[in-house]
């Protein structure tokens, strides 16, 4: 694995991380490279450590995080991006044992965890798990948008206390997904809306 490149904005070093080569497109392309981690939170949070890693042991730890990509969403506009103002965990439950369901046991984290959320954009909130949510699975989601890797992303730049920022485009949801396409059409349109997103970061870092 070689070194993830990082950006500078406004004199703060900034690593962008996304999961999949298709959400990446030309209007990105102009503006970042990013880490590109793969799909799910194991592959999330594997491939993140080990980039950070490399990054430190040359001393080069980003002071923020950027988060980006597509998400689900039954009530938010398709093809817009929203800002996570938190977290949750959808596949963690350990109810049977009196644990709250979403919440890691014998780890101190609430069911939403915040996100640092200093763009001018909607705020929402935002569950991961390892499932693609579609039609009558969004009622047991509670959270405004679901994706399948920041909250892994989260749980790894707590590990290095550096702020992570997440912005997601909504791909799909308003109907039941039944091919590929019902994801892949808005990627384009969302590419554009995250790199004018990212755009605004000089400034408020």
């Amino acid at each position: 694995m070689e070194k993830p490149a990082f950006q500078t904005i406004s004199g703060k070093t900034v690593l962008f991380v996304m999961a999949a080569p298709m959400e990446y497109q030309d209007a990105l392309k102009e503006r970042i490279t990013p880490l590109i981690t793969g799909v799910g939170p194991v592959e999330a949070a594997m491939v993140l450590t080990r980039g950070l890693e490399l990054l430190k042991s040359d001393g080069k730890i980003p002071d923020y995080i950027v988060s980006l990509g597509s998400a689900g969403s039954r009530t938010l506009d398709q093809g817009e991006v929203y800002q996570a103002a938190s977290v949750s965990y959808r596949d963690m439950d350990a109810s049977p044992l009196g644990f709250t369901k979403g919440v890691t046991p014998f780890v101190d984290h609430p069911f939403d965890i915040p996100l640092h959320a200093p763009l001018d954009l909607p705020k929402v909130r935002l569950s991961t798990g390892a499932n693609i949510v579609s039609g009558s699975a969004y009622d047991a989601i509670d959270a405004d948008m679901v994706d399948m890797e920041t909250f892994a992303k989260k749980r790894v730049t707590d590990t290095y206390h550096i702020p992570l920022i997440g912005l997601r485009g909504i791909s799909d949801g308003k109907q039941e997904l039944s091919k590929y396409e019902d994801w892949a059409d808005y990627l384009h349109e969302i590419d554009k809306k995250l790199a004018t997103a990212i755009d605004g970061l000089s400034d408020v870092l």
